[in-house]
């Protein structure tokens, strides 16, 4: 598949690389940072894989299937981590997450 055809997961992927990152710097200024690692984590670990698909469906990558399925799998962990915290910048974070995983799982 063309980049063009995967327009939509990208800008899922986008969207989601964008809320965890937001969650992330904003899990930091939480007075409870202690209770927000796991949250912060997976955070970084979801915008940086969300980042890297992003840019192997840009230029053509063949494992696309495969990638999307892990990304998949993180963007699921990450949601499930941020719907249990009640700050906005989690829950919005988790939707994302969430819509990003059901994009992905879309060409897995």
């Amino acid at each position: 598949m063309s980049h063009e055809q995967y327009q939509s997961v990208i800008q899922s992927l986008q969207e989601c690389m964008e809320a965890c990152n937001h969650c992330y710097d904003a899990c930091l200024q939480e007075d409870n940072v202690k209770e927000m690692v796991e949250c912060i984590r997976l955070d970084r670990e979801c915008a940086d894989i969300c980042r890297y698909l992003e840019q192997t469906l840009g230029r053509g990558t063949p494992f696309s299937k495969e990638l999307a399925k892990v990304c998949a799998q993180i963007c699921q962990a990450c949601g499930n981590e941020c719907k249990k915290h009640d700050h906005d910048h989690c829950q919005k974070c988790a939707d994302a997450c969430f819509r990003c995983a059901d994009a992905c799982k879309s060409i897995a």
